[in-house]
């Protein structure tokens, strides 16, 4: 049986957090929930997925209630998917910690940077990342994500929160050859699939007390190369979720994705890039772990 340490995914948050999941092949996940022993139990004719109407108060209440020793155990060894499923919108946000802008040699934003990244990119926690052959600038970006749960359209940052079902952690995984030379686009440079990692599970938003006080951080090949706190983020979650709703409106399954700290390889002296071969473990603290392997085809 797959198992996560529950030690581990406890760290700074309060009590015994809801952890849901989705585990299975690739376009086949089930959905689950993480046992008391770090087990995934099977949510299967409980919910159809964790996705839509399921991220709504209601539905996370009812999950809530339900004991996950009652549930059949997953099958051992099961590949862990992305936390939520049949995502409408993927956002993201760029430049929102200011040692990442002084990094990159940008200018701190008066306002959020918005861009998109395609929902074909989303992938498992421990998918392989993999870039093509043409890809010489390849990066790697450790970020908070949050999935809305609630409607929001025009909120008020005091709403905001109440909006989100819960967070995860995502790897922004990037080109910056397609991201920022020839016509520059960002999309381009941040969309092909595996190119979002989500994961390993979504804590729902009333177990994080704080967004703005998780430490993250990413290693590559065993070398830290970022260390951070959301606390540090130039436009916090509230203001992000307050800001796209006024010019978006967002729906249940939405993912952003809030920005990264400085580390990233396109700010080291000289520039280090993904190349095959490489390991990326990266987390967020109480939210779980990530591990990659880098592929070129």
């Amino acid at each position: 049986m797959h198992r996560f340490d529950k030690k581990k995914t406890s760290q700074a948050l309060g009590g015994e957090e809801v952890k849901l999941l989705r585990f299975g092949a690739i376009g086949h996940e089930r959905p689950g929930i993480l046992g008391p022993e770090g087990e995934i139990r099977d949510l299967t004719g409980v919910v159809e997925d964790i996705a839509g109407d399921v991220l709504s108060d209601s539905s996370l209440d009812r999950l809530r209630g339900i004991d996950p020793c009652t549930l059949p155990a997953a099958p051992a060894d099961h590949r862990i998917g992305p936390p939520v499923g049949q995502v409408p919108k993927f956002i993201a946000i760029g430049r929102n910690y200011a040692d990442h802008a002084k990094e990159t040699g940008s200018d701190i934003p008066d306002e959020p940077i918005l861009f998109t990244k395609a929902t074909s990119c989303i992938s498992g926690p421990n998918d392989d990342v993999v870039l093509p052959s043409s890809a010489s600038k390849g990066d790697w970006e450790v970020e908070l994500a949050l999935v809305i749960g609630k409607r929001a359209q025009d909120i008020a940052e005091s709403e905001a929160l109440d909006h989100i079902a819960g967070y995860c952690v995502c790897n922004d995984v990037s080109e910056r050859g397609m991201q920022f030379e020839g016509t520059g686009q960002w999309l381009k440079g941040k969309s092909r699939d595996s190119w979002g990692p989500l994961g390993p599970w979504l804590v729902t938003q009333d177990e994080v007390p704080d967004p703005q006080r998780l430490e993250l951080w990413l290693e590559l090949n065993g070398e830290r190369h970022q260390s951070g706190n959301t606390s540090n983020m130039i436009f916090p979650v509230a203001t992000l979720v307050s800001f796209i709703s006024h010019h978006m409106t967002l729906h249940p399954g939405d993912v952003v994705t809030t920005g990264t700290p400085d580390g990233v390889g396109m700010g080291h002296n000289p520039p280090r890039f993904l190349r095959a071969g490489d390991e990326l473990r990266l987390g967020i603290e109480g939210l779980g772990e990530q591990r990659q392997m880098v592929v070129v085809r």
